[in-house]
């Protein structure tokens, strides 16, 4: 509520009236105190006032009669304030060039002096009918609104307080006014609308006549969306009626604790039932993958087994070669001595989240299997340089693939012992603790060392990896398949398009160069020429000078294209879409081709199955869509 504090000169009438505590907040109280509660008539002065309090008593006796009314539905509830006073009139006398003001006030006390009134004893009930219920409680509504609107009221500010209850009322429906602009008299109805500006009311004619209709009907409210219906992203994907298999796999996840009244469930579907569990984490014991014939576990969500259930598990399955545990972060030094000792036949082992695993039994593990070919592992802030060097002394010969995510201690030490393992053919050094640990001439020589056996390569987030280390040490690499280089800021459209275009390596399968925003359409076509024929996974999330050409001759060049992300990347619209699903002409590549103006024309992507294109403003409601290609991202259907 807007408060108005600015005043202006007053008089001297005015100074007397708030020196002697009568302002216009009072008068306003009092005025709506008499509205609702006429007070017993008092002393009076004057012919004027005993005439007043004649018709207050006459008008109290009347709302006497009403009470006792309603006292017959209702128990009477007794106030209990006391000594209330109420303004009843003032009363003015000139005395030559004095002002005397008197104020006569009425108080409502039956006796100010004696003891408290008593509570009435309640009335018998009596049952009342459903049409006195919903009377009494629209009563009631309306007491409690009106004495909300009372307490709003003393907010207000004084000088319009007295304005507001001042203001005219609509007279009775079926009394007889004078029009305020016409002057002919004529019956009120509930139609009647007050005259603007005030006082007095229009007639039908002339209301309709100032611009106002007092027949139409109030508009209905406009239903307000919520904050959820305003952002909810629209996907275009094909949904499958559920299989057998499927629902078999939910009723044992929905029984994981008394599994064992299922009897043998077999291993053909554990990884199925694995991936269900851990949606809703709901792996609390693993009982379920308890059986010495297992060579392969897989879970998923291990958060809730702490590390005495993670030692059962390794006891009870004694011969596994391949071990995967996500979110492990109740793994620690002793559940990881167990997995040293118990489990001999160990080639293959990832973990994401071993926090608490301390260096000495990260070296206990690769002292006890020499003959590891995987080891992968994520969010390990304890592995350090000692790690390391043990990972190299004893595994170093049978080591095909390594990942160190996450590694808050990578360094060039680290990458300098990578560059030993002579036999990796996957490397994962992602997402560094810190990124400028590992500098441009480290980079460069772990590529170098390693181009001759490595297939799969994950560098991203390395601030300090340039066109050069692409150039000098990835450039001599001849059997990739995947490379993966996201977020790596010193990259440039230039510097890529003239490594892809001079790289003798064979087309790529898969491609992820997002969140690079210096690179743009002479990269992605370079990168078209190289590994379209092939590629089946391509990223240009976040690309910022990619052009509607460029984009064309995805569908053009990349045929065996299968997921396709080009979120954020602004020139994407319904027609680029709509040419990587159907195909399109363009024109010929050759310079001969070209000059005479042959069109060239494609399939597009036969086997695409996903596209992502969260953030490109350009796709709108028609988007296009096609029976077994799932579009994520679609903003535009929001606007409707």
């Amino acid at each position: 509520m807007s408060r108005n504090n600015i005043r202006g000169p007053t008089s001297a009438l005015t100074e007397f009236l708030k020196a002697s505590g009568i302002t216009a907040t009072s008068i306003a109280a009092g005025r709506r105190t008499d509205e609702d509660e006429l007070p017993v008539a008092g002393p009076s002065r004057t012919r004027n006032s005993d005439h007043q309090s004649i018709e207050d008593v006459e008008m109290e006796d009347a709302e006497e009669q009403e009470q006792e009314q309603e006292q017959e539905a209702t128990p009477r509830r007794t106030s209990k304030r006391r000594g209330k006073v109420s303004l009843q009139f003032f009363e003015i006398k000139l005395k030559g060039s004095s002002i005397e003001f008197e104020a006569t006030t009425t108080y409502d006390s039956d006796d100010l002096d004696g003891p408290q009134e008593e509570e009435a004893a309640p009335a018998k009930k009596r049952k009342l009918t459903k049409a006195a219920e919903a009377k009494l409680k629209a009563k009631e509504k309306a007491k409690a609104k009106k004495k909300k609107d009372e307490d709003s009221d003393e907010e207000e500010d004084p000088y319009r307080a007295l304005a507001k209850v001042a203001s005219p009322t609509k007279p009775v429906v079926g009394n007889f006014e004078d029009c305020a602009q016409c002057k002919v008299q004529f019956t009120v109805t509930r139609y009647t609308m007050a005259a603007a500006p005030r006082p007095g009311f229009l007639c039908h004619k002339c209301a309709k006549e100032s611009g106002n209709d007092p027949f139409k009907k109030p508009a209905p409210p406009k239903r307000k969306k919520l904050p959820a219906d305003k952002r909810t992203v629209v996907n275009f994907e094909e949904r499958r009626f559920p299989t057998l298999a499927s629902l078999c796999i939910q009723l044992i996840t929905k029984h994981i604790d008394d599994v064992e009244a299922f009897g043998d469930i077999g291993m053909m579907n554990m990884d199925a039932i694995s991936k269900t569990l851990a949606k809703n984490r709901e792996l609390h014991n693993a009982h379920l993958f308890y059986n010495v014939a297992n060579t392969t576990l897989t879970l998923y969500d291990a958060t809730n087994l702490p590390s005495p259930a993670l030692e059962t598990l390794m006891h009870l399955n004694p011969n596994l070669t391949t071990l995967r545990l996500d979110f492990c972060g109740h793994l620690d030094d002793k559940s990881m001595g167990v997995i040293s000792s118990s489990l001999s036949s160990l080639t293959h082992l990832e973990l994401l989240g071993p926090f608490l695993v301390r260096p000495p039994a990260w070296i206990a593990l690769f002292a006890a299997h020499p003959t590891l070919n995987t080891f992968k592992i994520t969010q390990s802030p304890r592995f350090d340089t000692s790690c390391m060097l043990a990972l190299a002394k004893h595994c170093a010969p049978t080591l095909t693939a390594l990942r160190l995510r996450e590694i808050g201690a990578m360094d060039d030490k680290f990458l300098e012992i990578i560059g030993g393992l002579g036999k990796l053919q996957e490397l994962d050094i992602a997402d560094p603790g810190n990124g400028n640990e590992c500098s441009e001439e480290a980079l460069q020589g772990v590529l170098a060392a390693l181009a001759g056996t490595l297939r799969t390569l994950d560098a991203s987030s390395h601030a300090l990896l340039s066109d050069k280390v692409l150039q000098n040490g990835l450039n001599r690499a001849q059997h990739m398949d995947t490379l993966v280089l996201r977020h790596t800021p010193l990259l440039t459209d230039e510097g890529v398009e003239e490594f892809f275009g001079g790289w003798a390596n064979p087309p790529l399968r898969q491609v992820d160069l997002g969140r690079n925003h210096e690179l743009g359409s002479k990269a992605l076509v370079a990168l078209l020429k190289h590994s379209g024929e092939r590629l089946e996974d391509l990223v240009i999330n976040g690309w910022g000078g990619v052009e509607v050409e460029a984009l064309r001759m995805v569908g053009h060049l990349a045929g065996e294209l299968r997921r396709l992300d080009v979120g954020w990347v602004r020139e994407v619209d319904d027609f680029v879409v709509r040419e990587w699903m159907d195909g399109g002409e363009q024109m010929a590549g050759s310079a001969k081709e070209r000059k005479r103006g042959t069109p060239v024309r494609s399939e597009g992507c036969r086997k695409l199955r996903e596209v992502k294109v969260w953030g490109c403003n350009k796709i709108t409601m028609r988007c296009p869509r096609k029976k077994g290609i799932n579009i994520y991202g679609v903003e535009s259907h929001n606007m409707m």
